[in-house]
C-alpha cells in the first residue's frame, strides 16, 4: 500500500512539475468568492510589495511563489475530495476583509514578519472567529522575532511543539516522522525540523489554531516538484504534510 501511495505521489508531483508558472490567475489581490478551497497566501508589510528596511527589499513572503502553491494544489485536488482550486491564488494584506471568507492561510518567513496593530487585531480575530494560519520558512533565532510578532496577535501566545503522535501529522497521510531531515542540497540541511502549534487559550486540549513549520521548508520542496532537485521520499513526505494541514483545518 504505501509503494502504492508512493508512486501515485510521484506521477501527480511529476504531472505538477509539468505545470505553467505565473499567471493572472496565481496570487491575484482579489477575486470572486466560488466556496472552492483557494490557496491564500499573506502579505506582511501594510499591504504593499516591499519588505522591511532590514530585509534589504527582498520580498520574503514570496518565495516560492507561485510554483509551491500550484503544485500543493494539484496535490490536493487530485489526491483528496476537496473541491480545490488548482488555476489560482489569492496574496492578501492581513488586515484584508476578504481573508474571512478562506479557512486557511499560508504566511512566509515570519523571522522577519512586520506587522501593524490594525493587522494584529485582524489577524486576532481571524483565529478567534476559526481561521488557521500556517506559518513557513524560518529557522534559529529568527524564531524571537516570530514569538513576539505572534503575541502582539494573541497576548502570552505559547507555542508547543507537536510530537509525531498529533492528529495533523495524520489527518489524511499518515506521517511516520514529520520531522524527517533535510537533504545535503538543502540550505537547512544539519538544522532538526520541528512543528510547534498555537491552542485556543494555550490549551494543549483545544482547538489548534495555527501550526509553525521551523528549521525547515515545506514549500521549497513543493516548488522543486519534479526537478530532481531533492530525493522524492522528501518531496512526498513534504507533500503529504501540506494536505495533513489543509485537511485538519478544514476537519476541526
Amino acid at each position: 500500500m504505501r509503494r502504492a501511495v508512493r508512486a501515485l505521489l510521484v506521477a501527480v508531483v511529476v504531472s505538477a512539475a509539468l505545470a505553467g508558472t505565473a499567471s493572472g490567475q496565481w496570487g491575484r489581490r482579489s477575486g470572486n468568492y466560488t466556496g472552492r478551497f483557494t490557496f491564500v497566501r499573506l502579505r506582511w508589510t501594510t499591504g504593499t510589495f516591499a519588505a522591511p528596511p532590514r530585509s534589504s527589499g527582498v520580498n520574503f513572503w514570496l518565495h516560492e511563489f507561485p510554483r509551491a502553491e500550484q503544485n500543493l494544489m494539484t496535490m490536493v485536488d487530485t489526491l483528496t475530495g476537496i473541491d480545490a482550486e488548482n488555476e489560482g491564488s489569492l496574496n492578501l494584506a492581513l488586515d484584508d476583509p476578504q481573508l474571512f471568507r478562506y479557512p486557511v492561510a499560508w504566511l512566509w518567513e515570519p523571522g522577519f514578519w512586520i506587522m501593524t496593530d490594525k493587522q494584529a487585531d485582524r489577524l486576532r480575530e481571524y483565529l478567534f472567529k476559526g481561521g488557521f494560519v500556517i506559518f513557513n520558512d524560518f529557522e534559529l533565532e529568527q524564531w524571537e522575532n516570530f514569538e513576539a510578532q505572534s503575541r502582539r496577535i494573541v497576548p502570552n501566545a505559547r507555542w508547543v511543539r507537536l510530537d509525531r503522535q498529533h492528529p495533523i501529522f495524520n489527518a489524511f497521510f499518515r506521517v511516520q516522522d514529520p520531522e524527517f531531515p533535510h537533504p545535503a542540497v538543502h540550505h537547512l540541511y544539519g538544522l532538526p525540523a520541528q512543528y510547534f502549534g498555537l491552542f485556543e487559550d494555550n490549551d494543549p486540549s483545544r482547538r489548534l489554531m495555527a501550526i509553525a513549520n521551523y528549521n525547515t521548508n515545506l514549500a521549497e520542496y513543493w516548488q522543486m516538484a519534479g526537478a530532481g532537485f531533492f530525493p522524492i521520499d522528501q518531496g512526498n513526505e513534504a507533500f503529504k504534510l501540506g494536505i495533513n494541514y489543509i485537511v485538519y483545518a478544514l476537519t476541526h
